[in-house]
């Protein structure tokens, strides 16, 4: 069913929102590929992540980094591995969250991405399927910033010409969210597909 917001833009967050949460088998993965310590791997994997995402440290930086965390020597072929192996576990969609973007484009609704993520994230983004959904797509590596920083928020209103009054944003995290509505953007933190869309619908004049 189409979802009409007129004078509204949606910015969608990726990860976790649009995307699947990476499966167990996925995580497996890549602490196998990482030497086998998953408790040693994953805190070292999220500490570098805001670094990355923002575009201050090259994904071939970022593996060095957790390599000399872990006591590791990666040859160049484990380190691209990682990288795939990574890169693979976030391009899951959510057929739900799907058809709500599919149902708010057919209602005419404005659509933007804004995602925390590396530069290699925006030709996926942008020239896969998804591209086609969004009217202008951005990736916190290409901007050097990341949410929940202001001036993120400030670029990507200034980029769809739009007011915070006329902005609506999704995301998983609270403080990021919470970020969007110090500037007067009305946000939804996303929790289901289900409450997503009830959350939209209520937004139709």
């Amino acid at each position: 069913m189409a979802i009409g917001i007129p004078g509204k833009v949606i910015v969608f967050d990726y990860g976790e929102v649009i995307s699947t949460t990476p499966t167990q088998e996925d995580r497996a993965v890549l602490a196998e590929l990482a030497g086998g310590d998953a408790e040693v791997f994953w805190p070292a994997y999220w500490r570098h992540r805001d670094a990355l995402d923002q575009g201050t440290l090259s994904i071939q930086s970022y593996w060095r980094g957790i390599e000399r965390e872990l006591g590791e020597s990666w040859g160049d072929a484990t380190i691209h591995r990682l990288w795939l192996a990574d890169f693979r576990s976030w391009l899951s969609i959510d057929h739900d969250t799907l058809q709500v973007l599919l149902d708010l484009k057919a209602g005419g609704t404005r659509l933007a991405l804004l995602s925390n993520a590396g530069r290699d994230f925006g030709s996926y983004f942008r020239h896969g399927t998804l591209g086609d959904l969004f009217e202008k797509v951005f990736v916190s590596g290409e901007l050097g910033t990341i949410k929940p920083s202001p001036d993120i928020f400030e670029h990507v209103m200034a980029e769809l010409g739009v007011t915070p009054e006329q902005t609506v944003f999704i995301d998983n995290k609270e403080a990021n969210v919470r970020g969007a509505e110090a500037l007067g953007i009305a946000g939804h933190v996303f929790t289901t597909p289900k409450d997503l869309r009830a959350y939209l619908e209520g937004l139709q004049s």
